[in-house]
């Protein structure tokens, strides 16, 4: 008797795959940020181009393969010589050039300047960083790096033109025979960590700005870059300099990867542990001024944080949107059930939110040279908005893997990945408690700008709920007797204040009613379980556009 098979069930009911999908024509509220700052229609359209590709199937494919291979330390060739290599897999090298062929590392340094570059460049971070976020590592470093590298006009004239050059390069040979580079940073030390003065890695002085670099790194992500800026003790102090990955004679530099860390997420990007014996390095800045050198470069760093966390949540919500249109439970789709709806509005509020400040701290960015308001919100705002919003996209992608339930949970969704990402960006560029302070600290010195700074925002705020509250809370804060213990508190309240400013910019007024009643006038209760009143419609259709 012929044996037939047979399937035991239909697939019924199951979500499509995600992807060719416009990641900026169906963001709303992207779309509004970046207009109310200023870029054109004809920019506009260029980051909806920019959107369609970073939405195909294909790029999502490639940024799981990314990850599903992380890279590989090699220090030693087959003959026993060191090498100091690192080997990834092709898909990391594709994500590297379709962003760095888009600008993302350089754009805002293009000649001439746009008045708008940061805010454009911004859109296009926060996009790619949903999609694959390990890659926008070397391409934040790089783009940052030309802070540093101000300090010294001649370095900065010899690698500014390869840093703006569109052509990724990943060929391991010296950097005067490549058109394009990239570059990394090194600072934290294994004693020290965050408290960089206490860096023990020391620089002996050669000739000229020339010097000589013995020690070691406890954190140096993107180790195949093409440079280094890192922080050392030069006989007049912690300074800034800058470590090649070759001698000028072509032979290779002593930077002895000792290993790579095995991290939570993060995964496509290497992280390594180095040390250096006598490696050449070029003095950037003044001796005993590194930190000041290099702070303009961990400012934008920081903003990227921001923007690429809320790129992060903007990725875990339109996959939530995606499946709550698709799925059916008890009969109806997951999207119109009362529970559900609350719990995607209370996430579309929350990522509107984080939109519209990061948006708007890149704006501060491309104007604070000829504003001097501009200046100060970018120096008080910019780790408030890397504080809040950082600290937040963990607790937000869970939420948006919930509403996928089990399918949200397992290796084939890419919201584990998400999830597994989004810490590293509270963590870099400054902790929690480092960003807190910063801020405490920046008020303490500057208590005009301060002033300024919340003035500005109550402009912009002063008729809704809590705003008042927050502002009064700021500002007794900074000057109770233990305003180091309640740094925390003025971050947060700051963030919230800042949030709440950026959404009247460019939300509709029931979105900005809507998040100060809930967040600014009293402490957020979970998600789904805010009062959002009117907001709930608007939120649900601004969140992820049908086309």
């Amino acid at each position: 008797m012929a044996m037939h098979s047979f399937d035991t069930h239909d697939v019924l009911n199951q979500t499509p795959p995600f992807g060719d999908v416009n990641l900026i024509a169906t963001n709303r509220p992207l779309l509004d940020a970046v207009k109310v700052s200023g870029v054109d229609a004809a920019e506009a359209e260029g980051l909806v181009t920019f959107g369609e590709a970073w939405g195909s199937a294909e790029r999502f494919d490639i940024g799981r393969l990314a990850n599903e291979n992380p890279p590989k330390l090699r220090t030693h060739d087959a003959r026993g010589y060191r090498i100091d290599a690192v080997e990834f897999h092709p898909a990391y090298h594709v994500l590297l050039r379709a962003s760095m062929e888009d600008g993302l590392h350089a754009s805002a340094w293009d000649e001439p300047r746009t008045g708008h570059a940061h805010v454009a460049r911004a859109a296009r971070l926060y996009t790619a960083a949903g999609v694959e976020s390990g890659h926008i590592c070397p391409i934040t470093m790089t783009h940052a790096s030309v802070a540093a590298l101000a300090a010294s006009p001649s370095r900065l004239a010899e690698w500014l033109p390869r840093i703006r050059s569109r052509n990724y390069d990943s060929r391991f040979i010296p950097f005067w025979e490549k058109t394009a580079v990239t570059l990394g940073m090194g600072m934290t030390e294994k004693q020290g960590g965050t408290d960089v003065r206490a860096n023990t890695t020391r620089a002996a002085a050669k000739a000229g700005d020339e010097y000589a670099l013995t020690g070691h790194k406890w954190f140096m992500s993107a180790p195949m870059c093409d440079a280094f800026l890192v922080l050392a003790q030069a006989p007049g102090g912690l300074t800034c300099f800058l470590v090649p990955r070759f001698r000028p004679d072509g032979s290779l530099n002593a930077v002895h990867l000792q290993r790579l860390k095995d991290k939570l997420g993060n995964r496509s990007n290497a992280s390594s542990e180095v040390e250096f014996q006598e490696a050449l390095a070029w003095r950037i800045g003044e001796e005993g001024r590194g930190v000041r050198t290099i702070i303009g470069m961990v400012q934008l760093t920081r903003l990227d944080c921001a923007v690429a966390s809320a790129g992060l949540v903007r990725m875990g919500l339109a996959l939530a949107m995606h499946h709550a249109r698709h799925r059916s439970v008890f009969q109806k789709k997951l999207i119109d059930q009362p529970a559900m709806r609350m719990v995607l509005a209370d996430l579309a509020l929350e990522s509107e939110a984080m939109t519209a400040l990061a948006l708007r701290a890149a704006h501060s960015f491309d104007v604070e040279r000829s504003d001097d308001h501009e200046a100060a919100y970018a120096r008080l705002v910019t780790p408030a908005a890397k504080f809040g919003i950082c600290k937040a996209a963990p607790r937000l992608l869970y939420e948006a893997m919930e509403c996928l339930g089990g399918n949200g949970y397992v290796e084939e969704s890419a919201l584990p990945r998400l999830y597994r990402e989004a810490p590293v960006n509270a963590i870099w560029e400054g902790s929690g408690n480092v960003i807190a302070l910063d801020i405490l600290r920046a008020e303490n010195r500057e208590p005009e700008v301060a002033a300024s700074v919340l003035e500005r925002l109550m402009t912009d705020v002063a008729e809704l709920p809590g705003a008042s509250d927050a502002a009064r809370d700021i500002v007794l804060a900074l000057q109770s007797f233990d305003a180091e213990a309640k740094a925390r508190f003025v971050a947060e309240r700051l963030f919230i204040l800042a949030a709440t400013a950026a959404l009247a910019r460019s939300a509709p007024p029931q979105i900005t009613e809507a998040y100060a009643l809930t967040r600014l006038a009293a402490p957020s209760r979970m998600i789904g379980a805010n009062d959002l009143g009117p907001a709930v419609i608007p939120l649900l259709e601004r969140a992820f556009v049908a086309i």
